[in-house]
């Protein structure tokens, strides 16, 4: 999330996250620029007019460098041609201010899905059927009654498709930048995730690698 109004970062950041998605922050062009850099982002929300580094550049330099990550961008200004524009810059959906949360929350989800590689809306496995966009999880018929982290550690194993995902993988993408790499919480929350996915258990421990869903 890259906006300089403090205020409504946060506040879609927080939105966002109660969607079970792991979200940065920054609030001008320059510190995006670095975490750009760093991080292998899905989705980018934007503002376009950003103290530092201009919101323009930089979704120019995500559409040159990092195709497989999307723009959502957001502005003020409601004229076509602006909007235009800012697709034209690359971006891959456009927003104006002021928005409504579900709406920019379900953007994203439609980002997010197109992000890397395509997902299916649902994800489907082992008997366990999760809608992220609903954000609905259930298991032959059951509700799990999942918690935001929990839904988001299920969301990712899913994602894998069978493929071991390690604990720093789930630190990377079900949390934020600001969490201990050095916390037992992916264990805790995987043994809670366990108990309410129940039995046959279909979470295999892959011993010094991850976690896997076959």
């Amino acid at each position: 999330m890259v906006e300089d109004e403090d205020v409504l970062a946060d506040a879609v950041a927080e939105w966002l996250r109660r969607e079970a998605f792991a979200v940065d922050v920054a609030y001008d062009g320059d510190t995006a620029h670095e975490r750009l850099a760093v991080h292998p982002y899905d989705v980018v929300v934007l503002d376009r007019d950003l103290p530092g580094r201009p919101g323009d550049e930089l979704c120019r330099e995500i559409s040159d460098r990092l195709p497989q990550t999307r723009v959502l961008m957001l502005t003020a200004a409601a004229a076509v041609r602006e909007r235009v524009a800012g697709l034209a810059l690359g971006a891959d959906d456009y927003l104006v201010k002021p928005f409504a949360m579900v709406e920019l929350a379900a953007r994203v989800h439609a980002l997010a899905r197109r992000a890397v590689v395509r997902n299916p809306a649902v994800l489907q496995r082992a008997g366990i059927l999760l809608d992220p966009a609903r954000r609905t999880a259930e298991r032959d018929g059951r509700d799990l009654g999942l918690a935001r982290k929990e839904f988001a550690v299920l969301a990712e194993l899913l994602r894998a498709d069978g493929a071991v995902v390690s604990a720093e993988q789930l630190l990377e993408r079900a949390w934020d930048e600001h969490i201990d790499p050095f916390t037992n919480v992916v264990r805790v929350t995987v043994m809670k995730l366990r108990r309410k996915l129940g039995e046959p258990q279909p979470i295999e421990t892959v011993a010094g690698v991850g976690y896997r869903i076959p």
